[in-house]
């Protein structure tokens, strides 16, 4: 097929996926070239990533581009938050820690002795979470000062894979908005609070929009993996924020779920939303593409299966997803509810362990099958979907026709069953290759095949399919009551 051909980079903060796009003026296919595990390194007493070892799979998938016939363009998106320092002579001074390293247990109260919450949240729009990038930026400044010291740039994890492919210093917008520290009604770095909190503005780069900044690949790379003429384009290069610009819907006023590692819901607005009751309810503004704003709550989301996963097959029992999908719907609906944003499930660990602890401190009794324990994982996330969704509801004054669930998390199916029939509320699930299929349409307009974000969804909604689940009423009166209890859990904390 003739046309335009991008290539996206899309990580994960488990796996990462190269994906060629090709758009014929019409439509938009996929095809993906390159796939890998994402695994975090323990190193120096920190949880870090290997940064060396991902930005090799770069360049392994621009070589199989190059086998293919090559590419016009290139755009990677990341996971958010986490990032790189770079020295004065462009060398990268350490692997990046790891989003979920402990460094930053508690460190909130320290930041709000400086900075109150109140001030911090009226400022940034964005969610407390401790791994925020500007409490991991003043762990820096107070306990890993020497680092700093020596640091020209913070680059956050895309924008320093573009500086590996190209030379080119820069802080997209999208990603930027992620860790805290940007004003979000003028869209430039908090100097005022990142200069409270002793972290030198000198350090970010001038933030980009996406799309805004094309760039050839350096020589010496170029010739690496075969490729001339090729240019790297910062797209959206936030994960969600690539995987939002996907969501085929035909109303101005949609929800969405970008589902995943994360579970990210919300809707997209023209301009951020900062009251109280955001900043009680938990809710963050984050950066779009084409002008919008994300606002959205982070909600656990297959984490806690993944790592249930991994759990057994340390114990020497390997299930795949779909065995497990299975062995969940067989088993009794709605026995076992934890709450999945509980802060004992951010770490990685024993996860079924900690969610029986869970169930029995609860009075619940305790899941003991990887059966019942991904039950537990899928009604829970359905309930706090319900809850999220409300909220969404009540702080905007808008009403959803639709739940889109967008990204990898869709091959979960009963996860979206379960979803329309927690909410009551009719769920559209796809693309899956939400964030490659967003990346590359930001591409797209870069590159002046399509118009806008508008013209992009349209293209998106022709080119694929998506799968539509209705409520199931029959079951509306089991989801109340487990709701009331839902919502006594989550009071106790």
């Amino acid at each position: 097929m003739s046309g335009y051909k991008a290539l996206a980079m899309d990580f994960g903060a488990s796996s990462g996926r190269g994906i060629i796009g090709t758009f014929d003026g019409e439509r938009l296919s996929l095809t993906e070239v390159h796939r890998f595990a994402n695994n975090s390194v323990e190193l120096a007493g920190r949880l870090t990533w290997d940064a060396p070892a991902l930005y090799m799979e770069i360049l392994n998938a621009l070589s199989k581009c190059a086998s293919l016939g090559g590419v016009s363009s290139i755009g990677i998106d990341t996971w958010g938050v986490d990032y790189g320092y770079i020295d004065k002579n462009g060398h990268l001074l350490a692997n990046p820690v790891h989003y979920r390293d402990s460094r930053c247990d508690n460190i909130q109260r320290e930041v709000f002795g400086v900075v109150p919450w109140g001030k911090l949240y009226g400022v940034t729009g964005i969610q407390d979470l401790q791994f925020n990038t500007i409490y991991q930026l003043y762990c820096d400044v107070t306990r890993d000062p020497h680092i700093v010291a020596a640091a020209d740039k913070m680059l956050f994890m895309p924008d320093l894979f573009f500086y590996f492919l190209t030379g080119s210093i820069g802080c997209e917008y999208t990603i930027a908005s992620t860790g805290a520290i940007l004003d979000s009604k003028t869209r430039t770095i908090a100097r005022d609070i990142l200069h409270k909190l002793g972290i030198k503005d000198t350090l970010f780069a001038p933030i980009t929009e996406p799309g805004a900044e094309a760039v050839p690949l350096k020589d010496q790379v170029a010739a690496a993996v075969g490729l001339s003429g090729i240019r790297a384009i910062r797209c959206a290069s936030h994960d969600t924020a690539s995987a939002v610009l996907s969501v085929p819907a035909k109303d101005k006023s949609f929800a969405y779920i970008s589902s995943g590692t994360w579970s990210l819901l919300g809707t997209e607005l023209s301009s951020p939303l900062i009251s109280d009751a955001t900043r009680s309810a938990g809710f963050t503004n984050e950066g779009g593409a084409g002008g919008t704003i994300r606002f959205l709550k982070n909600i656990a989301g297959l984490w806690l299966e993944q790592e249930s996963k991994r759990q057994w097959e340390r114990e020497g029992k390997k299930y795949s997803y779909d065995e497990l999908s299975e062995l969940a719907m067989a088993s009794k609906p709605l026995k076992h509810i934890i709450d999945p944003d509980d802060a004992r499930f951010t770490a990685p660990g024993d996860m079924p362990r900690r969610i029986a602890e869970f169930c029995r401190e609860t009075g619940q009794g305790t899941p003991e099958t990887p059966g019942e324990i991904v039950r537990c994982i899928f009604d829970s996330l359905a309930l706090r979907y319900r809850y999220t969704l409300s909220e969404v509801k009540s702080l905007t004054g808008h009403e959803f026709p639709h739940i889109h669930i967008v990204g990898g998390g869709v091959r979960e199916e009963p996860l979206s069953r379960l979803a329309a029939d927690a909410t009551g509320t009719p769920v559209v699930v796809g693309p899956v290759e939400a964030t490659a299929t967003g990346n590359i349409a930001v591409q797209l307009i870069a590159a002046g095949e399509l118009k806008d974000i508008t013209e992009a969804r349209e293209v998106i909604s022709r080119s694929f399919e998506t799968r539509a689940y209705e409520p199931d009423k029959s079951t509306s009166g089991a989801w109340d009551d487990a709701y009331a209890y839902f919502l006594d859990i989550i009071k106790r904390k």
